[in-house]
């Protein structure tokens, strides 16, 4: 039997909490790997933490800016490392559909051997984390294997409504980050692909604690609702804005950026609902894109919204950030505001979309002058390609 499909059929069989027991077994038989171990990336994206440290080993997390098996989620590719004594450490991302999940590493007995075999490891690494993903349904190791800390209960639900952190497809690339991540309460973000469009929904919540992820939980939850059952943005808001005043009367709202960007075309529709701001990346100037700003979710019994038109050009780039971002005050009084979101946007020009919310997040916290931010803050990223020709 082929080696791959051995691997992929080891993998498929095995029982969900023991993906890496079986991937570690069949790397040693048919690939003569002497060790392999799974690294999950962390919540806030900082560590990429061992799979096997849940069960009580000694592997230790790597640390993901400063360490091999880091460049190798970084740059999504391969990377050998000297081992000593002749063996190498194969590193290879593990990543579903662009959500970057974490890197598989494989300790070999040379370079040569490492080289022979690469292009299947990296094979093997794509279907673990497909199997990592469906594993997820029915067991809560992979979960906590990515917890370097305890969530607080408002984060635990905020992540769980989410879709991903980065997703790629032919026609755009998605990135998006929230802070602080094991205590996040309010802020949220969620998209949906189909064959012809993305619907990307940002949502800076209103409020602390529970009450803030209950508020964004009905929110997200209702916007979906509407969204599959074929709904357009603009009414997509106006039914999430019912469904929140009728609970809250009033008391609480959502403010929440609807995008709807249809793939075929780059029209991407608009409806600005509450405070999250965002900014274009053109030819390395950066402007912030002019909306019409209707009122949040939930503020009265009866609101219309009303999308906004633009067009997206390949090699667009669209940065959105919640007031957590863009009206963090420094320790002397200056707000981080337009001008410095600006900048940081174009110092990470060259840096993949799935990197730039982290690296903008980064910046942030020298401007606060802390690592605790007072307020959620959340940063997506959206490189728009155009639509590709068929081969």
């Amino acid at each position: 039997m082929n080696r791959f499909v051995a691997a992929e059929r080891a993998l498929r069989s095995a029982a969900p909490h023991q993906l890496l027991d079986a991937v570690r077994e069949v790397l040693c038989n048919q690939y003569e790997a002497q060790d392999a171990e799974l690294f999950l990336a962390d919540y806030g994206l900082t560590l990429l933490q061992p799979v096997s440290a849940v069960r009580h080993t000694l592997a230790d997390p790597l640390p993901v800016h400063d360490s091999p098996a880091g460049r190798a989620f970084g740059a999504q590719e391969p990377y050998t490392e000297d081992h000593g004594g002749g063996s190498v450490r194969l590193h290879l991302p593990v990543t579903v559909r662009g959500d970057r999940l974490g890197v598989l590493t494989v300790t070999l007995s040379s370079a040569e051997a490492a080289g022979e075999c690469r292009t299947e490891l990296a094979e093997v690494a794509e279907v673990l984390g497909h199997e990592v993903v469906v594993a997820d349904r029915d067991t809560d190791l992979y979960l906590l294997a990515r917890r370097r800390d305890r969530l607080t209960l408002a984060a635990e639900m905020q992540w769980q409504l989410l879709p991903a952190r980065s997703c790629a497809r032919p026609e755009f690339t998605l990135g998006a980050q929230l802070e602080p991540a094991y205590a996040v309460f309010g802020d949220n973000f969620d998209w949906c692909v189909t064959a012809d469009r993305l619907t990307l929904y940002v949502t800076n919540g209103m409020g602390e604690g529970i009450d803030a992820s209950l508020l964004t939980s009905l929110g997200i939850n209702a916007l979906r609702n509407a969204r599959r059952a074929g709904i357009p943005i603009a009414d997509q808001a106006a039914l999430a804005d019912q469904a929140v005043y009728a609970h809250y009367r009033g008391a609480a709202h959502l403010s929440v950026l609807l995008m709807d960007l249809e793939l075929s075309t780059g029209r991407l529709r608009i409806v600005d609902a509450g405070s999250p701001r965002m900014l274009r990346l053109r030819d390395r100037s950066v402007t912030t894109v002019d909306m019409e700003a209707q009122l949040p979710l939930g503020m009265f019994e009866e609101t219309d919204y009303v999308a906004q038109e633009f067009t997206v050009e390949p090699g667009d780039r669209l940065v959105v950030v919640s007031d957590g971002v863009h009206a963090v005050v420094a320790p002397g009084g200056e707000r981080y505001g337009d001008r410095a979101l600006a900048r940081a946007v174009t110092s990470t020009s060259l840096v993949p979309a799935p990197e730039v919310p982290g690296a903008v997040l980064r910046e942030l916290t020298g401007h606060r002058g802390g690592p605790e931010p007072d307020d959620d803050a959340l940063v997506v990223c959206l490189d728009w390609h155009g639509k590709q020709s068929a081969p």
